[in-house]
């Protein structure tokens, strides 16, 4: 390894984030959120650390149930780490987005998001995703899962398991 190259890390931040639609998503009032789909994701999948993401073959993820609820939308990504996710999270038409969130989202009082430590190359499913909400909004912010806001390091995942 020369003095320029970094280390491989063994872990990659995974991030799942809900919202639950407003309307239809072929309503009038989403029109403008469905039509930055593609855009955003493109930009996304560019981004400097960003890894993977949960699609379907359009190219989304807005048909993947999740926690049991047909008006809720799932994303569900790996970055290198929270510095590439926020990088993302917060330029550009995503950040646009983010601006407009109550036009086209209901306002959810429980926890909507939330990060955890994969092994690299690990995928976490839906149902992983959906584990790791539920525990953050029951337990608050572990090293099981967190928030940006209060984040945990590497570590308590044990290597190989998602877990």
């Amino acid at each position: 390894m020369t003095d320029t190259e970094q280390p491989a890390s063994v872990y990659e931040l995974a991030q799942v984030n809900i919202a639950r639609l407003k309307a239809p998503l072929d309503s009038p009032q989403l029109k403008d959120f469905v039509d930055a789909l593609d855009p955003v994701n493109a930009v996304a999948d560019t981004s400097d650390g960003f890894v993977w993401r949960l699609q379907e073959a359009s190219g989304n993820a807005t048909d993947v149930p999740v926690l049991g609820d047909d008006w809720l939308i799932v994303n569900l990504s790996t970055w290198r780490d929270a510095d590439a996710l926020t990088s993302f999270m917060y330029r550009g038409q995503h950040r646009e987005l983010l601006s407009r969130r109550r036009e086209f989202f209901e306002r959810l009082q429980e926890a909507v998001t939330a990060l955890w430590w994969v092994p690299t190359g690990h995928r976490p499913t839906v149902a992983e995703a959906e584990e790791r909400l539920l525990h953050l909004r029951s337990d608050g912010p572990t090293g099981y899962a967190f928030t940006l806001q209060r984040s945990f390091p590497p570590g308590e995942v044990r290597p190989g398991t998602g877990a």
